[in-house]
């Protein structure tokens, strides 16, 4: 199960009490409202969604909207056979 882009800004609009197109990409998500409990909740449900990877400390290094979808996708990708 893939965790789209859309799915994810939804995810983080909902947390927030905020419309998506409310979401500033670019603005440090603490400063939108978000706070570590908040965190947790999506780790937990990106972890239920299929991104079983991902990680609270990785999310909370750079507290970007734009920096998160760029977590999800690579976390996402399909491991290279060698």
């Amino acid at each position: 199960m893939m965790l789209s882009s859309e799915q994810a800004q939804e995810d983080v609009a909902h947390v927030l009490y905020m419309a998506v197109d409310e979401l500033d990409h670019g603005l440090d998500l603490r400063e939108q409202g978000m706070d570590s409990v908040r965190v947790m909740q999506l780790v937990e449900q990106w972890r239920t969604a299929g991104v079983e990877k991902v990680d609270y400390i990785v999310l909370a290094e750079d507290p970007r909207l734009e920096r998160w979808l760029e977590v999800l996708a690579d976390l996402q990708q399909p491991a290279e056979s060698v």
